[in-house]
C-alpha cells in the first residue's frame, strides 16, 4: 500500500508549537528596527527588549512557516518575506499585546497571521499592477511569472489559515473577514466608482478595505491574545483608522516624496493609473474651475511612459493644494484614531500608539 503523504515538506507543517530562537536566529533581536513613532518602546526598559525579541520570533516563524523542500516553491514563497519590509501589523499584534499579558506564543502567530496575509495579498497586488520592484528587489512574477507569483500568494495565505487554525474559531472567523474586505477592496479599485458614486468616499472605502481592515485585526488580535478582551474593539477601531491616515499619507508619498526618501520613483501610482486622493482632489477642484488644476490633470491624463513626462506631472500636481488638502484628511484619521484610545489606562503602551499615529502622517517615506 502507496503512503498517501506527499515527498515534499508541506511549507510550515512542521513548525514547533514553541517558538524559541536558536543562537543563529537571536541576531535578529539585535536588528529589528522599529519603524518611525515607536521610539518610546524601543527605549523603555521592560517594553523594548520584550518587542525586539517578539519580532525576532515573528521574523523566525515567518521563515520556517513558507520553508519547502521544493527549491522553486520555496524561492517563491520567501522571496518577499527576505525582501524585509516595515512589519508594521505585526508590531501592532505585539504592542497591543502588552497592555495585557504580554508578548505569548499565541500573540507571536496572530502576528506571524496578519504578516501572511499581509504578504500575500502584495504577491496578488504586484501582477495585478505589473509592477516590477517591491521593497527594493525584482517583484515575483518578474522572477518567475505571473502563475508562479499568484501560486505562491495563495500559498502564503494557506499557511496565514493554518496558523489562524491554531489559534482557534474566533481567529478563523476574523481572518476569513479580513480577508473577504481585502478582496472586495480590489475588487471595487478595479471597477471604480458607479456614476453618482462620490469617487472621494468610493476611494476612502477601498483603502478602508484594503489596507485598514488588516490593520483593525491587528489591533484586534493584539487584545484578544494580550487577554484584554474589554479593549478589542476600541483597538480594532484604531487600527481602521490609523490604517485609512497610513494610506493617505502612502498616497502623497507618492507624489511629494525624493526617490531617496521612500524607496521607489515618484509617480508610481499615476503612472499606472492608481486612483490616489491628492488626484481625485485635484480632478474635483478641475471640475471646480480651477486652472492650475484643469492644466495638472492634463498632464497627470497623458502619456506618462517616459520618466520626462511623468516628472512634469508629479511636479504639477505635487504644486496644487490638493496634495496639502490630501495631507489635511489624514491627520483628521490620526487624530480620530488617538481620539479612540481615550479608554486605554495611561502608560508607555498607549503613548506609543499616540506616537504612531502622529508619525504615519509626519513621516517621509
Amino acid at each position: 500500500m502507496t503512503d498517501s503523504k506527499s515527498n515534499w515538506t508541506a511549507a510550515g507543517h512542521e513548525v514547533s508549537d514553541s517558538i524559541e530562537l536558536n543562537p543563529e536566529t537571536a541576531v535578529l533581536a539585535a536588528a529589528i528596527n522599529l519603524p518611525s513613532g515607536f521610539a518610546l518602546i524601543a527605549e523603555d526598559p521592560e517594553f523594548g527588549p520584550a518587542i525586539s525579541m517578539g519580532m525576532a520570533k515573528v521574523e523566525k516563524l515567518l521563515r520556517d512557516a513558507l520553508a519547502n523542500s521544493d527549491p522553486l516553491i520555496d524561492a517563491s514563497s520567501r522571496h518577499l518575506v527576505e525582501a524585509g519590509g516595515k512589519r508594521v501589523r505585526p508590531l501592532l499584534v505585539l504592542l497591543t499585546s502588552l497592555l495585557g499579558g504580554g508578548v505569548t506564543d499565541e500573540v507571536i502567530k496572530a502576528a506571524a497571521v496578519v504578516e501572511l496575509t499581509h504578504l500575500a495579498t502584495l504577491y496578488h497586488d504586484d501582477v495585478m499592477d505589473s509592477a516590477p520592484m517591491r521593497r527594493g528587489a525584482p517583484t515575483a512574477h518578474e522572477v518567475w511569472g505571473n502563475s508562479v507569483a499568484i501560486l505562491a500568494g495563495d500559498l502564503i495565505f494557506a499557511r496565514a489559515s493554518v496558523f489562524g487554525a491554531d489559534l482557534g474559531p474566533e481567529a478563523v472567523l476574523w481572518q476569513s473577514r479580513t480577508f473577504e474586505r481585502l478582496c472586495l477592496g480590489q475588487l471595487h479599485e478595479s471597477i471604480g466608482p458607479r456614476e453618482g458614486d462620490d469617487a472621494i468616499a468610493h476611494h476612502i472605502q477601498v483603502i478602508s478595505d484594503k489596507t485598514a481592515s488588516l490593520l483593525a485585526t491587528s489591533g484586534a488580535f493584539g487584545a484578544r491574545f494580550g487577554g484584554i478582551p474589554e479593549f478589542i474593539e476600541v483597538l480594532r477601531e484604531y487600527g481602521e483608522k490609523v490604517g485609512v491616515a497610513f494610506q493617505v499619507a502612502d498616497d502623497v508619498i507618492d507624489i511629494a516624496s525624493k526617490e531617496a526618501d521612500s524607496g521607489k520613483t515618484p509617480g508610481t501610482d499615476l503612472r499606472e493609473g492608481v486612483p490616489t486622493l491628492p488626484v481625485l482632489l485635484l480632478r474635483q477642484a478641475a471640475e471646480n474651475g480651477d486652472a492650475a488644476a484643469q492644466a495638472a490633470v492634463e498632464l497627470v491624463d497623458s502619456d506618462l511612459t517616459s520618466d520626462e513626462a511623468l516628472a512634469k506631472a508629479v511636479e504639477a500636481v505635487a504644486a496644487h493644494r490638493s496634495v496639502q488638502d490630501a495631507w489635511s484628511v489624514a491627520r483628521r484619521w490620526a487624530d480620530d484614531a488617538i481620539e479612540v484610545l481615550a479608554p486605554l489606562p495611561e502608560g508607555t503602551v498607549k503613548s506609543a500608539l499616540i506616537s504612531f499615529a502622529d508619525a504615519v502622517v509626519t513621516r517621509e517615506a
